[in-house]
């Protein structure tokens, strides 16, 4: 006689943990130095001005300033606009 019910796949399947991607900012707001603008798998938004990339390709502000986001050449650009 068994003591555990048998468990299916369905039952033993679990999830992963999110990775919490995404924009952290939005245009025009303030930034500091270091505050990182979004978290992304590859390169969906590019670096601009005053903006570096990580290892993981997320967006940081290396300025404190504003976000700008914008086009160029088919491509969206984040950049940080000092005062």
């Amino acid at each position: 006689m068994s003591t555990h019910k048998a468990g299916g796949k369905a039952s033993q399947h679990v999830s992963p943990a999110g990775k919490r991607l995404g924009a952290k900012v939005s245009d025009g707001e303030k930034v500091v130095k270091g505050q990182i603008l979004i978290r992304q798998r590859g390169t969906k938004f590019s670096k601009g001005a005053g903006v570096k990339e990580g290892r993981d390709h997320t967006l940081y502000s290396i300025l404190d300033g504003n976000v700008k986001v914008s086009r160029k050449i088919g491509k969206q650009v984040m950049s940080v606009i000092s005062k």
